[in-house]
């Protein structure tokens, strides 16, 4: 179920703010990677902002077509964040015209990349032949994401990026049924006005489909201005060196129980990823570590399974909680959770799990995906209420 009235007004109404970071005073000029990047624009490419190594290099440059938070038409708004990329050898294509004003439509990233593939074989172009167009990712934070979202299916896009964003309606979930290629969230944690809705997308992602689950507890606003695109930066760094250069060391960060960011202040999950020996991972529906509030409750449940519930976040009027189910010594064929709510709580979203009531005694059973755990290993779940989240109690057994 979509939580889509709050994230709807945020992503209308954001485009005024996201334009703030235009210029942002601590600008990293040519970012941290080893080819010094800056903008420019084309008169064959109105309205876009393009970034590339000031000096292209010999290897050829995979391309990222980018969507701004808010829809904002500013192609410098998250100018440190795509300078930071692009400076690690990627030509990296902005909707709007630098500092310029309106809004974008999903039109402009194919746009981007109908260009860079025009430009990549036209005789006498700067980047004739100097453009790698078989490696094209789309990407896009908040109403952005919305935009890279719609153009997923496009055929020459190798990879999804989505930050702080999810579908505001579940009318809206075709566009997750017809992804086929690798799928990567970068998302703001639990405080991320846009986590339940990403979540939720998350739970309804094809059975088969590669997807990595990154949640760092920043809130909505990301890292994007600070230098170098702070967090968010490195990590999309990585995952496109991962995705559209082969690099396995980067791809290592995204892979297994051991990955990289496994061991971090990230919150990882990942779906049937392979970093290149033809090893998939294991479906790892819930956090790999414990968010950092308190459990609100002990873990308890039958010998089968126990389940720890913790409010994640909590505010005037409502909360986010996540439940963690862990199998005991046996195998699980599917799990179920009974929740006592307390008194005046009412749930009005779920990821992961499918409830039965939202008041009182609740039940939340796995979903078709994150039923069957291996002895010792875990699952998660969460939903956001109204009221007070303290109290609650769980218990969990074996069994859908």
């Amino acid at each position: 179920m979509k939580f889509g009235t709050g994230l709807a007004a945020v992503i209308v109404s954001a485009a005024a703010v996201f334009t703030v970071g235009a210029s942002p005073a601590d600008a990293a000029a040519g970012g941290s990677g080893p080819y010094p990047a800056d903008y420019e624009t084309s008169s064959s490419l109105v309205n876009h902002t393009v970034y590339r190594p000031s000096a292209l290099p010999s290897e050829r440059l995979p391309v990222f077509v980018w969507g701004n938070g808010g829809c904002a038409a500013n192609g410098t708004g998250q100018i440190n964040f795509l300078r930071e990329i692009s400076s690690y050898g990627f030509l990296v294509i902005a909707s709007g015209a630098p500092n310029g004003s309106g809004s974008t439509t999903s039109s402009m990233l194919t746009q981007s990349i109908d260009w860079a593939v025009a430009e990549n074989a036209r005789p006498g172009s700067k980047y004739y032949g100097r453009l790698d167009t078989s490696k094209v990712a789309v990407g896009g934070w908040s109403c952005g994401g919305l935009e890279a979202y719609a153009v997923s299916g496009d055929s020459r896009v190798t990879t999804t990026l989505i930050f702080s964003s999810g579908l505001l309606n579940d009318g809206d979930d075709y566009q997750l049924r017809r992804l086929t290629k690798p799928i990567a969230y970068f998302i703001g944690g639990p405080s991320d006005i846009a986590y339940p809705n990403a979540m939720d997308d998350w739970g309804k992602l094809p059975s088969a489909l590669p997807a990595f689950m990154g949640n760092l507890n920043v809130g909505h606003g990301g890292t994007y201005d600070q230098t170098n695109g702070g967090e968010f930066g490195r990590v999309a760094v990585l995952y496109l060196k991962w995705r559209l250069k082969g690099d396995l060391t980067a791809g290592a960060n995204f892979v297994g129980s051991d990955c990289g960011l496994c061991h971090s202040q990230w919150q990882v999950q990942q779906k049937n990823l392979t970093l290149g020996d033809g090893t998939p991972s294991s479906p790892s529906p819930s956090p790999s570590s414990s968010p950092s509030p308190s459990p609100s409750s002990s873990p308890s449940g039958n010998p089968g399974c126990t389940a720890a519930y913790t409010v994640q976040n909590q505010w005037n009027g409502g909360f986010v909680a996540g439940v963690v189910v862990t199998a005991g010594s046996t195998a699980l064929n599917g799990w179920r959770v009974t929740l006592a709510l307390p008194g005046g709580a009412t749930i009005t979203s779920v990821w992961n799990a499918v409830n039965t009531g939202t008041t009182g005694t609740v039940t939340m059973a796995n979903q078709s995906y994150n039923g069957q755990l291996a002895p010792g290993q875990a699952a998660g779940f969460g939903f956001q209420g109204t009221g007070t989240g303290g109290g609650a109690s769980v218990t969990c057994s074996a069994g859908g």
